[in-house]
């Protein structure tokens, strides 16, 4: 994977945590600073699809807590019983 430089701010007393944390792990600073970032990017990625629209038909709105907990329940026993052998007959 190719890198691109870039300069950033950064408090002194962060700076100072993620020094005695590579050295702790045996790893540089930068190598830190890296998974920080993608952290970062990646809790502020904004996906062009929702994430049930291709595994979940249900209503255009937001499910409340039992409705998904119901989902879940229905998709695990499909599951289980795909996975049961069949009596040949």
């Amino acid at each position: 994977m190719s890198m691109k430089r870039t300069n950033v701010y950064a408090d002194p007393e962060d700076l100072a945590i993620i020094k005695e944390a590579a050295a702790r792990r045996g790893i540089s600073e930068a190598e830190i600073i890296r998974q920080g970032i993608h952290l970062a990017a990646m809790a502020n990625r904004v996906w062009d699809e929702p994430l049930f629209s291709r595994t979940y038909e249900g209503p255009s709105r937001t499910l409340a807590r039992d409705e998904v907990r119901d989902a879940v329940a229905d998709a695990v026993l499909s599951e289980e019983e795909d996975l049961r052998p069949r009596n040949a007959a």
